[in-house]
């Protein structure tokens, strides 16, 4: 097939990914690649090379517009609308069998655009109001849309989500995150480094438990960072910095329990899965998809709790680590992800 992959555009689609978003589509980009299939990455332009890209914009919007995402800020709606609108004109008039919309952006949505061409939406967010109604408006035979849990599709749809919708787990390739049999005895956290993602809950989890701890992930919030982070490492907390995908799947994979302390109803939690790939039992926060992700392979307690939190990674280092690596081979390979993903076009296009 040929195929339009239509990205997010606030961080290039390249390693070393800022967050679970890019790292979706660029696998995506890769797996379907590697599967045959002619592929067109429209992001921003600085994506990576090795891909047949079509920019949306020239360079990703957190350089030009940096901190601006959350704000309303009419210059970037501007910016970025511009960029969405006349790309998707090229896709609609560039002969694709499918375009997968992962942008989370209102125009692809539009009903005379999903007309010209099949479309498969995946749902990264939860629902927020600037595309809520244009989301749950945009459900016709030709547009399959999915969430990565039923927690996410309970949110979008509290009432039932229509036949067009599925659940469609992100799925990771567990050659590129190596099961070790064994941990040194110490917690990991990864994640961007923002309040919604909590790394303050893991310093102070690992702090009670008694155990050395290392934080990996972009600073995304320097403010936060600077208050509630950096004045407590030293010693056993430590912050490891931000590492491409081999070096950080052997950093994780050499501790022996990943903190997972999502402060938000966190729509998946990629992270936490790459970590019990690598054999990481998780000691977590019951918030959004978490239960969905972990299952056996870990223990959650309910948010606001800081003991309970530090209770649970004792809980969690007695599980076998052959446990959560068995999950994620079960339910949350690459392949599985894949061959859902090119099902799901195949109904689009039937459709």
């Amino acid at each position: 097939m040929r195929i339009a992959l239509l990205a997010h555009l606030r961080h290039p689609i390249a390693p070393p990914f800022a967050g679970g978003l890019e790292a979706y589509t660029w696998h995506l980009a890769e797996g379907l690649t590697a599967r045959g299939h002619a592929v067109v990455l429209f992001a921003a332009g600085d994506s990576d090379r090795r891909f047949a890209i079509d920019p949306v914009i020239p360079v990703h919007h957190e350089q030009g517009f940096p901190g601006r995402e959350h704000r309303g800020d009419p210059d970037l709606t501007a910016h970025v609308d511009a960029g969405y609108r006349t790309a998707c004109d090229r896709i609609a008039a560039g002969g694709f069998d499918v375009l997968h919309n992962n942008s989370l952006s209102r125009l692809p949505l539009e009903r005379r655009r999903i007309a010209a061409v099949p479309t498969v939406t995946s749902l990264h967010v939860p629902p927020y109001d600037a595309l809520r109604w244009f989301v749950q408006e945009s459900v016709t035979p030709g547009h399959r849309i999915t969430a990565t849990s039923r927690a996410q599709v309970a949110a979008w749809w509290p009432a039932g989500a229509p036949p067009q919708v599925s659940v469609l787990p992100n799925g990771i390739d567990p050659a590129a995150w190596p099961f070790q049999a064994q941990g040194d005895g110490s917690a990991v956290w990864c994640g961007r480094i923002t309040p919604v993602k909590g790394p303050h809950l893991a310093v102070a989890a690992a702090r009670r438990a008694g155990l050395p701890l290392t934080l990996y992930g972009p600073i995304e919030a320097p403010d936060y960072w600077e208050r509630d982070v950096a004045p407590h490492l030293g010693g056993p907390i430590r912050y490891g910095g931000h590492r491409d995908g081999a070096a950080l799947a052997r950093a994780i994979g050499r501790a022996s329990v990943f903190l997972f302390t999502p402060c938000w109803d966190e729509p998946f939690g990629l992270v936490a899965v790459e970590a019990m790939a690598c054999g990481l039992p998780v000691a977590g926060i019951a918030r959004g998809a978490a239960a969905e992700v972990v299952g056996e392979a870990g223990c959650l307690v309910a948010p606001g709790d800081e003991a309970a939190l530090a209770d649970a990674i004792g809980a969690a280092l007695a599980i076998p680590r052959t446990v959560p690596h068995a999950r994620v081979r079960r339910l949350f390979t690459r392949d599985l992800w894949l061959d859902r993903c090119e099902a799901l076009y195949a109904q689009a296009r039937a459709g």
